[in-house]
């Protein structure tokens, strides 16, 4: 009995390999440069040719055809077969068989969710939520920083009762998200609980940024700039956070990347350009037919100013990309432990009906032709943290010793 059913679930993933080797010689749609967790985008329609492997398709598609005849003939509950699941999870298995943990299938209806993680933002107000046991209800966590939700004055811990009039409970977390989400400039009516008292709020989506740079004085004249992730206009925010720093009287920079997985390749390659002089290169690149590209800053430097760079074990991908620009070129001191070790590139090709392949096209490689991938970046100041910091997602300034560092090395 044991056997048979292995025999009928290899047959069901066998059938609906014919539909990703259908979508992968449609067309493909490479629609916006981004990286996430290391991923670049790319920006021109494609559409791959099939004429080569047309043969073995063919005789795929014959074997597949046997197989499909066979479960129709046998199998006991195919008319319950829901094919398109079938479908989605044969496709995600055929990709995940590559072995490659950056390379993967995504469903149609997890694309829109998909992309906006990506560029990390959103529209909607700005709220993220968990559930409540204890009241049945969905609890607001806390408000990202100058989002509509935090301006309007929802705050964390508040219990979400109703959104625009129809009430919610703990069950409805997963969906709720998607009515409080909308259009841009529209309005959503929150009825929020507090310490017992209810309390309504109209409030206008906004597009939210998800991860903003956050900044502040140090003594000396020092800017320190902490920067999570590169997302979408990532570029020009850090360009304004920096005139902001000079404004204020700063006269060197802290660069704080410690914690950033990455983002959108394009932004930390702008960022470069903003720091290192006209010509310098920033990353090469090399893909499947080892055809080699560098990526050069473009424009004089708008910021001349003495930097250091703050990175850990977590920093990567396209934070790996700035820091090693800004090593190589000796452009900042690096300071902290050495970096993840992500040293290649995703595009993310749009499939004919919705979905998605974010797959590895390109290994990139240091100014100075090094590899880093499964390496990471050395930095030129190794500092631990103490063992009394109980994580590095949250560290007391008194006790930053990587930061005290960076202060030390620009006064």
């Amino acid at each position: 009995m044991e056997e048979k059913k292995n025999r009928i679930y290899k047959t069901i993933m066998l059938i609906v390999l014919t539909a990703f080797v259908t979508f992968i010689f449609t067309v493909f749609w490479m629609y916006s440069n981004y990286e996430q967790n290391g991923e670049l985008f790319g920006v021109n329609e494609k559409q791959e040719s099939t004429d080569s492997k047309l043969s073995s398709v063919s005789n795929l598609e014959k074997y597949l055809k046997r197989v499909k005849a066979t479960i129709d003939k046998y199998y006991l509950w195919n008319n319950e077969i829901d094919e398109k699941e079938l479908e989605q999870a044969a496709i995600a298995g055929y990709v995940a068989g590559l072995g490659d943990e950056y390379t993967e299938f995504i469903p149609s209806e997890k694309m829109k969710e998909y992309k906006e993680n990506i560029v990390g933002n959103f529209v909607g107000i700005g709220i993220y939520m968990i559930k409540d046991e204890e009241s049945g209800r969905v609890l607001v966590y806390y408000p990202i920083p100058e989002s509509p939700a935090e301006k309007a004055g929802i705050k964390p811990g508040d219990l979400i009762i109703s959104v625009d009039g129809k009430e919610y409970f703990a069950s409805d977390l997963e969906n709720i998200s998607k009515f409080i989400k909308g259009e841009e400039n529209t309005k959503v009516n929150l009825e929020i609980e507090r310490e017992g008292e209810r309390l309504q709020f109209e409030i206008i989506r906004e597009k939210i940024n998800t991860n903003p740079i956050t900044i502040k004085e140090l003594d000396g004249n020092i800017g320190y700039l902490r920067l999570p992730s590169f997302d979408e206009n990532t570029s020009e925010d850090f360009k304004e956070k920096v005139n902001e720093l000079q404004n204020r009287g700063a006269k060197s920079l802290i660069i704080d990347l410690r914690n950033n997985g990455g983002g959108i390749v394009d932004e930390a390659t702008e960022i470069s350009d903003l720091l290192l002089e006209k010509g310098k290169t920033i990353i090469q690149t090399k893909d499947n037919k080892q055809k080699q590209q560098e990526t050069k800053s473009k424009n004089d430097p708008q910021f001349t100013m003495p930097i250091v760079a703050l990175v850990n074990e977590n920093s990567a991908s396209a934070s790996e990309i700035l820091v090693c620009s800004l090593k190589d070129n000796e452009r900042a001191k690096i300071v902290g432990t050495k970096t993840y070790g992500k040293g290649i590139i995703q595009a993310l090709l749009s499939l004919s009906d919705g979905s998605g392949l974010k797959i590895t096209t390109e290994e990139y490689y240091t100014p100075n032709g090094d590899s880093i991938h499964k390496v990471g970046i050395e930095p030129d100041e190794k500092v631990d943290l103490p063992d009394t910091v109980r994580s590095i997602y949250a560290v007391n300034e008194n006790e930053d010793t990587q930061l005290q560092k960076a202060i030390e090395l620009l006064k």
